[in-house]
């Protein structure tokens, strides 16, 4: 596993797999223990969350260019490789008709290779 990878875990798991709900919880028992004041409660939550949505984005951003990577290492084609490759094909369908069109009008088959 790349370093990379390895960091964009390590970075996202935190407030990536909290929820607003259990920052709201923490929050709350910090307030109830005394350690914050119920007026500062909901600046630190909107802040924690407003981390977690960061550090979300982070960790997704990091997989995304990592999967990326893997894909282009692997030689896997990218949707605009397949959509060349099927314009490419719709020409050569539709020249092919056109000979085959056009050697029928004559009478003759079309020129066939045996290799």
């Amino acid at each position: 596993m790349s370093d990379l990878f390895k960091k964009a875990i390590s970075l996202g798991v935190g407030l990536t797999i909290v929820s607003k709900e259990k920052v709201e919880k923490a929050v709350e028992d910090l307030v109830k223990r005394g350690e914050l004041a119920p007026s500062e409660s909901k600046a630190l939550i909107a802040r924690l969350v407003e981390r977690g949505d960061e550090e979300r984005g982070m960790f997704k951003s990091a997989v995304q260019e990592q999967v990326q990577r893997v894909l282009k290492e692997l030689k896997v084609p990218v949707q605009s490789d397949m959509a060349a490759l099927e314009l490419r094909i719709a020409v050569l369908e539709s020249r092919l008709a056109e000979l085959e069109g056009v050697s029928q009008s004559e009478g003759t088959l079309p020129e066939t290779r045996t290799d």
